[in-house]
């Protein structure tokens, strides 16, 4: 029997704090839908990756080297029409389907096994655990109206394995019906066929919540499987002058004042000095060798524009951010108020929760330079991480200003 796993990639990473993709994330150095993917290689005759067309490179690049053949499928808005997609992707040799949450990054063989073994006799079947929590039923105003017997209930989990005609049709028929269910077996029971349910894993969690990621890494550290992450450390600094008729432009944010700072592009300093830092954290030089002060493409350009940029060369390299922390001196004008916007700011670009960006501003007490009101001056600080190539930051390689 040709056997087939359907990893479905989507996720927005919301509830993560993260701003991107969850199945990206790196756990113990690793993408989570790597660790999932790779937990089905020697199982599996192939499998079919269903991620949003835009982030299509994203898995792609965090799936290369998986030693199987990998379709790529669009996603759909919803979970149970992604799985329809991935279900129409699968190839006509295929008789047997797992279907997988990318995000369960901690599935093992042994469940997979179980669930394909099940699967094989009764056509439907899941991973699950037994419910340790006393649950109760409530109505619409949070009142008590009932306490199901625990023992009975199990919380479901992925893999769920079919074969491919039961889903298909199960699929066919809820989208018939206009019927969407939280899981694929669910609508195998609208069916009135047999699921069976198989021993899962408390350890096959699904990445929701920071506290998640935090428990996977635990678990992966805790049994020696975590790959060593490579961290790098690198500082920045950079000076510009104030001048008349110039915009005040520091991390992304228009600063009213009646002087700018000086330079080629819009001579964002703090900005500046964070693409130094990380380009001093991977050892590939400096902003004046990658973006010259004499080449017109970059005249007037966003510094904001060449911090993607700086994360796309990171990314190429196999490095992404995991934190910064700028420091920008300047007299005048007060910046305290603009400051929670370069946070969020620089984190969206770098891809970052916004608690893993600092931004402070200081004075000189009118000592030097800053004191005088003739320039700013800042300096940045930025931890890299060595990882899969997984795009964590919202470069776009095409993108012109």
């Amino acid at each position: 029997m040709a056997w087939y796993a359907i990893i479905l990639c989507g996720g927005s990473g919301t509830r993560m704090g993260a701003a991107q993709n969850k199945v990206l994330l790196p756990v113990c150095g690793k993408a989570a839908v790597r660790r999932a993917a790779e937990a089905f290689v020697p199982l599996v005759d192939g499998m079919v990756a269903v991620c949003r067309p835009f982030e299509q490179d994203a898995i792609r690049a965090a799936l290369e080297g998986v030693e199987l053949p990998v379709i790529y499928a669009p996603g759909g808005d919803t979970r149970q029409s992604s799985v329809y997609s991935g279900l129409q992707a699968l190839p006509e040799a295929c008789d047997r389907v797992l279907i997988h949450d990318g995000a369960r990054c901690l599935v093992d063989g042994n469940i997979i096994r179980r669930v394909m073994d099940a699967a094989e006799r009764w056509g439907a079947a899941a991973a699950a655990i037994p419910v340790t929590d006393t649950i109760k039923q409530v109505d619409s105003g949070e009142m008590v109206v009932g306490t199901p017997d625990r023992s009975m209930l199990r919380q479901m989990q992925t893999p769920q394995g079919f074969h491919r005609a039961l889903i298909e049709e199960a699929h066919r028929q809820a989208m018939a019906e206009c019927f969407t269910g939280t899981d694929d077996a669910a609508l195998v029971e609208r069916l009135g066929r047999p699921v069976k349910l198989v021993e899962g894993s408390r350890r096959n969690l699904k990445l929701t919540t920071p506290e998640d990621l935090t428990m996977a890494e635990a678990f992966l550290r805790s049994d020696g499987a975590a790959d060593r992450p490579a961290l790098r450390v690198g500082h920045g600094m950079d000076v510009h002058r104030l001048a008349e008729g110039r915009r005040l432009v520091l991390c992304g944010v228009d600063v009213p004042h009646t002087m700018g700072l000086d330079g080629h592009s819009d001579a964002d300093v703090a900005v500046h000095a964070l693409m130094d830092a990380l380009l001093g954290a991977c050892a590939l030089g400096d902003i004046g060798q990658h973006f010259p002060d004499t080449d017109e493409r970059y005249r007037g350009i966003s510094s904001m524009e060449l911090l993607r940029r700086v994360c796309g060369l990171l990314n190429e390299r196999g490095y992404a951010p995991v934190n910064a922390d700028i420091t920008i001196a300047a007299q005048r004008p007060r910046l305290m108020p603009f400051i929670p916007q370069m946070r969020a700011n620089v984190a969206e670009v770098m891809g970052l929760p916004e608690d893993c960006v600092s931004v402070k501003a200081t004075t000189t007490e009118r000592l030097g330079f800053e004191g005088r009101g003739e320039g700013i001056s800042a300096w940045a600080v930025a931890m890299v991480e060595k990882r899969q190539r997984v795009r964590s930051c919202s470069f776009h390689p095409d993108r012109v200003s």
